[in-house]
């Protein structure tokens, strides 16, 4: 089967170009992250999504505008593929006026509720009952939303997901719950944390419907998902997915980490081998939609846009003290 069959050359054009704009933000948020002694722009700390971009975008490509996502303190790719500002974001990041909370949030909470971003989360499994009480409400109002959980494999291990996985099945929710299994929560392997098993069966333990998929090829992801949100959508179904995938660089920060001694660097290297954007570059060429030089006339493109915002989030104001007092209470 040819898995492009079912998209338009525009489509595959925007998936991927998603990918390679996640790619740019992030490497020029390493680019850019003040190192030791130099002055630093980016006083957030900051959870890079290279190697897991196509989970995000797979995942989001049909989701529309009145869908919302729940996510975690890696949320750069899930903002970006959700349809998220570009510019926003990169002034959140400073702490800026202008961002997507006037320089409140910084990057682990990342929100913008006109594109149903709603909540960030850096604490461990918070996003998914939100999003379970999403899918109830937009059940209740019958107007066919889905909701989305994003969350890593650590999560699976919180009394939270159960309770949340229960509930939905019980109650016919339109949820889909997305774990993007990266094999670490911060330093402890899967291995250490888990007994060998093949843990997508939980979901189908709690009666979701149960997905495990290559998190690598965004457009299988994106095919399989199409499925999955349409039958949420339509027949409040929910689901879980698990995206097998790898973060290339340290759990928080810009650097690699595996001097750290907790993951091998061959690991690194042979994860790095099948670069999702790359994979996603040689299919679309392939396909003959593009060929290398325009995806290179691409990449360049959305680099040198992406360096510009930068470049004015740096010089950007910062929001007045009062300003900071929004939102404070409820």
């Amino acid at each position: 089967m040819n898995i492009l069959e079912h998209y338009e050359n525009d489509e595959i054009i925007s998936i991927a170009r998603n990918l390679i704009l996640i790619r740019a933000v992030e490497e020029v948020i390493v680019s850019n992250y003040g190192k030791p002694g130099e002055e630093q722009h980016m006083r957030c700390p900051v959870h890079l999504s290279i190697g897991q971009e196509a989970a995000a975008v797979g995942a989001c490509t049909h989701l529309t505008r009145n869908d919302r996502i729940f996510t975690t303190h890696r949320c750069h790719a899930h903002y970006l593929a959700k349809g998220g500002d570009v510019r926003r974001m990169v002034l959140e990041l400073h702490g800026k006026l202008g961002g997507c909370l006037d320089g409140r949030g910084g990057s682990m909470h990342l929100m913008d509720d006109s594109v149903g971003v709603v909540a960030s989360i850096p604490i461990v499994s918070s996003s998914i009952p939100l999003a379970v009480g999403s899918a109830l409400a937009d059940k209740l109002d019958g107007n066919q939303n889905v909701s989305y959980a994003f969350f890593g494999d650590a999560s699976i291990e919180e009394g939270v997901f159960h309770e949340s996985a229960n509930f939905a099945a019980v109650q016919q929710l339109p949820v889909i719950f997305v774990c993007e299994n990266n094999l670490y929560s911060v330093y402890t392997h899967l291995s250490e944390r888990q007994p060998n098993r093949d843990f997508a069966r939980i979901g189908e333990a709690h009666g979701l419907k149960t997905v495990r998929l290559d998190g690598k090829n965004v457009f299988e992801i994106a095919a399989v998902f199409k499925n999955i949100v349409e039958n949420a959508r339509t027949h409040n179904e929910p689901s879980l997915v698990v995206m097998d995938t790898y973060r290339w660089r340290e759990h928080c920060g810009v650097n690699f980490d595996d001097h750290l001694g907790y993951r091998d660097s061959r690991e690194v290297e042979q994860w790095m081998k099948h670069d999702p954007v790359k994979i996603a570059s040689q299919i679309v060429i392939d396909a003959g939609v593009l060929d290398q030089g325009e995806l290179d006339a691409i990449t360049m493109r959305v680099h040198a846009e992406v360096a510009t915002y930068f470049e004015e989030a740096i010089k950007a104001p910062l929001p007045s003290p009062e300003l900071a007092k929004l939102y404070m209470y409820a």
